[in-house]
């Protein structure tokens, strides 16, 4: 099992951590709103703990579940407290019309991170693919995309541990088509499927 901190309070922190807690892990999370991280980890339960903001989170793998323009900030503000953490982005930069990505070029929010990340450090993209009460309540792939083998076995680890599919996609380069994925979605819930009770996955030939 892994030792997992979590950035953000919202509903992706909840429901990445209720699965965590529920997979035999431990959580501790952490809020700009210290009330609302002890709300969440009561909540959680499981022996779920809080952290204090910017202060060297207790996980190995520190899951920034905030939106995407808030996820880089934040890293950069952590700075050497995430120090040899793995730092997982499962954000989505889409535009105002859900039909795009913010990017003006070729890269992800997670490419961004590991800019500002500290050394020792490891990115991986993951969980955008996946609406949230899909991976609340189904047992949905979960892609995800980086450099550091280390980092991506740990992730793949914990992936399991939530009862899932790790499906790995490549290095980090390859979180900018995870993110164009995330838009895939979007237009399938719009169009072609009609609604959000669906995940992306693959499925195999039998042998």
């Amino acid at each position: 099992m892994s030792n997992i901190s979590i950035i953000g309070t919202g509903n992706m922190a909840r429901t990445i951590g209720a699965r965590a807690v529920a997979g035999g892990n431990t959580v501790e999370v952490m809020g700009r709103d210290q009330s609302k991280a002890a709300d969440l980890a009561k909540a959680l339960g499981g022996g779920a703990t809080t952290g204090e903001w910017g202060t060297a989170p207790a996980g190995d793998i520190v899951i920034v579940a905030l939106l995407y323009d808030g996820v880089v900030p934040v890293v950069a503000q952590y700075g050497e407290a995430l120090a040899g953490k793995v730092i997982v982005d499962i954000s989505n930069p889409f535009n105002s019309t859900f039909d795009g990505l913010v990017h003006r070029e070729e890269t992800s929010i997670a490419q961004e991170v590991a800019k500002v990340a500290p050394a020792g450090a490891g990115v991986v993209k993951a969980f955008n693919t996946v609406f949230r009460h899909v991976l609340e309540k189904g047992r949905p792939d979960v892609f995800f995309a980086g450099d550091d083998a280390q980092a991506k076995a740990s992730v793949g680890a914990f992936i399991e541990s939530l009862g899932l599919r790790p499906l790995d996609v490549g290095g980090l380069k390859m979180a900018h088509w995870l993110e164009g994925a995330g838009v895939v979605t979007v237009g399938l819930a719009n169009h072609g499927v009609g609604n959000l009770d669906f995940a992306l996955g693959i499925t195999e030939l039998p042998v």
